[in-house]
């Protein structure tokens, strides 16, 4: 039996690219497993059934090794849990070294170990890379003076005189929070920074 897996990143990706190869193998969308989420691990819901499903004989497409995840040690551990211990073979789409229906000889193994633990790098590092240049960019974005998140909301006019109140004990802090029209937390928040600041 024939499968699929895709993986993309977040839920605003397109996976319509690794679909597209996908179904140009002959893969209906009944055996195509997919998940919208991070490659740092293998916590997905659609990949673990996909790994019930799965068994000797069957073959799994992929379009790149990093579709399976972006940590080294984590894309080599299912790709032997894949084809070692299920007996499962594996196609790479856009690496064709990486196909384990060919070259079952002790030279085709070899190479393609050597270039599945190249590709594994390459695709952490890569991960590696991205975070680094988004904390670069976020460090450069702040040193510019760019603030980040939502803006303040500010304090509603009554803000003061039902903290009295509340400080005074003539209010609880349901009362207080409701009074502000405002979460209890958000209520008690506010009070925590007003009281650094005065």
């Amino acid at each position: 039996m024939e499968y699929g897996y895709i993986r993309v990143s977040s839920t605003d990706q397109n996976e319509d690219r690794q679909l597209i190869a996908l179904h140009g193998k002959g893969i209906p969308d009944s055996r195509i497993y997919m998940d919208k989420q991070s490659g740092k691990d293998f916590n997905r819901p659609k990949y673990k059934r996909l790994m019930r499903r799965v068994k000797q004989g069957d073959l799994l497409y992929i379009l790149s090794i990093d579709r399976l995840g972006r940590n080294y040690r984590e894309i080599q551990e299912q790709w032997r849990l894949l084809t070692q211990e299920k007996g499962v073979d594996i196609c790479v789409l856009d690496m064709p070294l990486l196909d384990t229906r060919q070259g079952k000889d002790l030279m085709g193994t070899f190479i393609a170990d050597l270039v599945l633990q190249i590709l594994s790098f390459v695709a952490q590092s890569e991960r590696e890379n991205i975070r680094k240049r988004q904390a670069e960019g976020i460090a450069a974005a702040k040193a510019r003076g760019v603030k980040f998140g939502r803006p303040p909301v500010p304090l509603p006019g009554n803000f003061y005189e039902v903290h009295r109140a509340w400080r005074g004990k003539k209010m609880t802090l349901r009362q207080a929070a409701e009074a502000c029209g405002m979460p209890e937390g958000t209520f008690y928040a506010k009070v925590v920074k007003f009281e650094k600041v005065d």
